[in-house]
């Protein structure tokens, strides 16, 4: 463990200790501008893993930005209804590549919201990669590009989004990198995650009359005529 991470660690504990008398299993992770963040959470493919005996649980040093999806529903829903995506994809790209942070930036370079390299910025006409609504319009762009070019194949299209197409032209199917296919397999289970979410089981109710007694029916299809309520 270098002198920072010790330092870093150090300091978490004694900052932010919950009264709790359980032992703490603390995972070491990057966030996409490369700050080491810390958390008592099980997360995919930590660098690094510590057990604190009677350590108490601790927050994670960074709180997740998924609050922030709500800033910028308009412009998913915008684009992807623009370019045929599914929304609940274009949100789980997101949260993976930045977690609805408009100003993260990766060690490779890559930008904003989706996370755009420069030169595919730069081939997509996005001259600000940081501005929400060029990165959006700019990543959803190439999502579409690359589903159209693996005929629809969401885990092709990610794959390549992750590690680039020649890396999936080459193999001919999601490339055998641990991270592209950690990458692949996150996507899928948080758009599957988004789209059950936002999902409602809606009930109709409504009133029948048999003889002297009103009687409420219930349905997940709405009566063929007169008024009911929708319960969820």
């Amino acid at each position: 463990m270098t002198a920072i991470l010790r330092l870093a660690l150090v300091t978490v504990l004694g900052a932010t200790l919950w009264p709790s008398p359980a032992a703490a299993q603390i995972y070491l992770s990057r966030d996409a501008k490369g700050t080491a963040v810390l958390s008592d959470r099980r997360i995919d493919a930590p660098i690094a893993v510590f057990n604190v005996p009677g350590a108490p649980a601790y927050r994670a040093t960074k709180q997740s930005l998924s609050e922030n999806a709500e800033v910028f529903e308009e412009l998913v829903l915008e684009h992807s209804k623009r370019l045929s995506l599914r929304p609940e994809l274009v949100r789980a790209v997101i949260q993976v590549e930045s977690g609805f942070d408009p100003m993260a930036t990766s060690p490779k370079g890559a930008m904003g919201l989706m996370q755009l390299m420069p030169d595919t910025a730069r081939s997509l006409g996005v001259d600000n990669a940081y501005d929400p609504e060029a990165n959006i319009r700019g990543g959803t762009t190439y999502l579409r590009q690359l589903l159209d070019k693996y005929r629809g194949d969401e885990k092709l299209a990610l794959a390549a989004y992750n590690a680039g197409p020649g890396a999936v032209d080459r193999y001919d199917d999601v490339p055998p990198y641990r991270e592209t296919r950690e990458y692949v397999k996150k996507v899928n289970a948080k758009a599957a995650g988004l789209q059950k979410a936002r999902t409602r089981e809606v009930f109709y109710k409504w009133i029948e009359i048999n003889g002297d007694r009103a009687v409420p029916r219930y349905s997940q299809t709405p009566p063929a005529s007169g008024p009911y309520d929708v319960i969820d």
